[in-house]
């Protein structure tokens, strides 16, 4: 059984939600609460299997690893179903290319211990940080609005089926809403975000539907 250690709001663990209900696998969630007790990522227990206190992580026998990008090619290369990735080694790298600047570049600044690090360091209160978060994701969601601009109106990024970018895509979406982020200038993106969404496979990943989502 795959043990899959993450929290609601993480974007990175809820991209690996949406990989597994594509490719039909089942798991064991362990809820790791990244604001209760100063932080249960940062327990010596959890530690143990995450060095950087950082989720998601995916535990299996005495396998486990981190980092979402790498789980969910794991999970694309040891289990059945839908392929994640393209098999074209031209397109696989675009889809690579675009996921990376969500999960790369885009991301990491809206990231918990960035935000607790401006606001303890920096001084920055609420309107602060949310203008940040939309300052980041902003410029990171109009470049992959250009970035798709060759690929038509296609119903996913790439193609007629969800890739690795889509996956990345569908949380960063998410984090846009919740920070107030204006996507009027991008149709493409709301175009497949709301094609995503009509899948159960994304619909069910939805932070508000996991078992340890508070409002």
């Amino acid at each position: 059984m795959i043990q899959f250690y993450g929290y609601f709001r993480s974007s990175s663990a809820y991209r690996c939600r949406i990989a597994f209900n594509l490719k039909g696998v089942s798991y064991e969630f362990r809820s790791v609460h990244l604001r209760k007790d100063g932080g249960q990522q940062k327990s010596p227990a959890y530690r143990s299997l995450n060095p950087q206190a950082l989720v998601p992580t995916l535990k299996t026998g005495a396998f486990h690893l981190t980092q979402s990008l790498a789980i969910i090619e794991w999970l694309d290369e040891t289990q059945p179903g839908p392929k994640l990735l393209p098999h074209e080694a031209d397109l696989r790298a675009k889809v690579r290319a675009f996921a990376q600047v969500i999960a790369c570049d885009v991301h990491p600044l809206q990231n918990l211990r960035v935000l607790d690090y401006l606001k303890a360091d920096f001084g920055a209160d609420r309107a602060a940080l949310d203008a940040w978060c939309r300052r980041w994701i902003t410029d990171g969601l109009s470049a992959c609005e250009t970035l798709l601009s060759e690929y038509g109106s296609s119903p996913f990024c790439f193609g007629e089926h969800p890739t690795l970018a889509d996956i990345c895509l569908v949380p960063q979406i998410f984090s846009a809403q919740r920070f107030g982020v204006d996507l009027g200038a991008m149709p493409r993106l709301r175009a497949i975000h709301q094609a995503c969404e009509a899948l159960p496979a994304f619909s069910e990943a939805h932070p508000k539907r996991q078992p340890d989502w508070e409002s």
